[in-house]
């Protein structure tokens, strides 16, 4: 927006006034802004519903009462009772061993004996000469020997023999057969099953039964109303004139607003910042529209510090409505780190002073 700085030369100030809307008769030296007269309102009171009638319910809650009942707990049955058997002992005989017989055995006996037995009957044969005889003159001496059939006796051997004097033989003895007994239980009095009858069983119990089901009663609670001051048109504004202003103020001026780190909340000497200076320019001059500019320095991201400028701004001009400034006669603008007083941009490095200069919230009249 630019600023307002007005400086007029007297001598052509009717003709160019009209061609360009501009204050007539000026002084030189003057700075003007364009205001809009204000609409008039006047107050009046209304009467607002602040509550509305209604109903309201209340909980009648169910009764009961206790009831005692006689039920079944256990059925009648019947059990079944086992009588075992009764046994008695009986003595029984039983052959042991049977009858047999035992035998003696007699030996054979014998006798000695001798035979006499050819064993090589006599017989004759023809031999010959083992030796020739000395006169013998052949050059074989077989030529020379001579055959004799000699006769032999016969040959015999005598053996012991053993002859049966006895045969062997037995004599067989009668064994008695013998006889036990043992003892045996025998049933006297076989197993049988008794039925015992098994009566039902009974109990009391209590229980609680509904008496009234729950219910509600009603009471009707009556309206209430407020009584609300409120502003009524009485003229509409809406006129464009000029005022005079203070020069100063068409340039930026400076609040002595000190911000928290990351913050856009106003102390009470921010407030009071705002009440002397900017609150009393508005209300010197009547329809007059003013800007509020918030700065920051390059720490941190663009993104971030635009918005923070905004926040700033805004708690401003929320600051000002609050004071009963009309807010179509406020703009609030963030301009981040775009409007540096000094060299300190990002990758910049400069002191902690040369940053809090550009840590800013300024304001100025403007044209309505």
């Amino acid at each position: 927006m630019k600023k307002l700085v007005l400086s007029l030369v007297a001598i052509a100030a009717g003709s160019f006034a009209f061609a360009q809307d501009l204050p007539t008769n000026p002084e030189p030296g003057k700075c003007y802004v364009r205001c809009t007269t204000p609409d008039v309102y006047e107050n009046e009171t209304i009467s607002l519903v602040a509550t509305p009638a209604y109903k309201t319910l209340k909980v009648v809650p169910a009764t009961y009462e206790t009831v005692t009942e006689r039920v079944l707990v256990k059925e009648a049955s019947k059990k079944l009772r086992v009588i075992p058997a009764t046994y008695k002992t009986e003595t029984r005989t039983y052959l042991k061993k049977q009858a047999g017989s035992t035998i003696s055995i007699t030996p054979a006996t014998f006798g000695k004996t001798t035979e006499t037995v050819e064993v090589k009957p006599a017989y004759a044969q023809w031999e010959m000469s083992s030796v020739p005889p000395a006169e013998c003159t052949s050059s074989n001496p077989d030529d020379c020997r001579y055959w004799c059939y000699k006769g032999y006796p016969a040959e015999y051997t005598t053996v012991s023999l053993t002859t049966l004097a006895s045969d062997a033989s037995f004599n067989r003895t009668p064994v008695a057969e013998q006889s036990g007994t043992y003892t045996v239980r025998v049933v006297d009095q076989p197993a049988r099953v008794e039925e015992i009858e098994i009566p039902a069983e009974y109990a009391n119990i209590t229980k609680t039964v509904l008496k009234s089901d729950a219910s509600t009663t009603e009471n009707v609670v009556p309206s209430t109303s407020k009584s609300v001051s409120r502003e009524r048109l009485v003229s509409k504004g809406g006129l464009t004139v000029w005022s005079e202003v203070d020069c100063k103020l068409v340039e930026y001026n400076g609040l002595a607003i000190n911000w928290a780190t990351g913050s856009s909340t106003l102390t009470a000497a921010d407030k009071r910042e705002i009440d002397a200076k900017l609150l009393s320019a508005l209300n010197s001059t009547a329809g007059s529209k003013v800007e509020v500019a918030s700065h920051t320095d390059s720490k941190g991201s663009r993104t971030s510090n635009q918005a923070l400028s905004e926040r700033r701004a805004q708690s401003v001009a929320n600051y000002l409505i609050s004071k009963g400034v009309n807010a179509s006669r406020i703009v609030a603008n963030g301009y981040g780190e775009t409007r540096l007083k000094n060299r300190c941009a990002d990758g910049v490095s400069c002191t902690e002073r040369e940053h809090r200069a550009n840590r800013r919230t300024e304001f100025r009249l403007i044209n309505n």
